[in-house]
């Protein structure tokens, strides 16, 4: 039987770009780092959370980059983290919206777009 989803792949041009993004402005942490032919397998766990993210590109998905990743990122104040992270740097789209609940939406240095709820 499934039990979880240990992680979510998000594609990135830039691994060590992308790496310190999520580690040190999100504040995920490394869980596996190691060579994989040209590149490597990088896997980020979320304090608190079961799944982590993979910051890793498969040959041919490359078209990928810069899209809209098909999940939810989740919080406990959307307004705190939209705060805190626009302090780093980080791009949103717009500021938080409260209905149908509060969220919003960031990028990532490779321009991915995520959603990010208190829901």
């Amino acid at each position: 039987m499934i039990r979880k989803l240990n992680y979510v792949g998000i594609v990135t041009g830039d691994q060590d770009r992308a790496m310190a993004f999520w580690t040190e402005i999100i504040g995920f942490v490394v869980a596996t780092d190691r060579p994989l032919g040209e590149k490597r397998w990088i896997e980020l766990t979320i304090p608190g959370a079961q799944t982590g993210i993979l910051l890793f590109t498969p040959e041919g998905h490359e078209e990928r980059i810069g899209t809209f990743f098909n999940g939810s990122f989740g919080c406990d104040n959307v307004q705190y983290e939209y705060e805190r992270l626009s302090a780093k740097g980080v791009s949103f789209l717009g500021p938080p919206l409260a209905k149908p609940f509060p969220h919003v939406y960031f990028n990532d240095p490779d321009g991915n777009t995520f959603f990010l709820s208190s829901r």
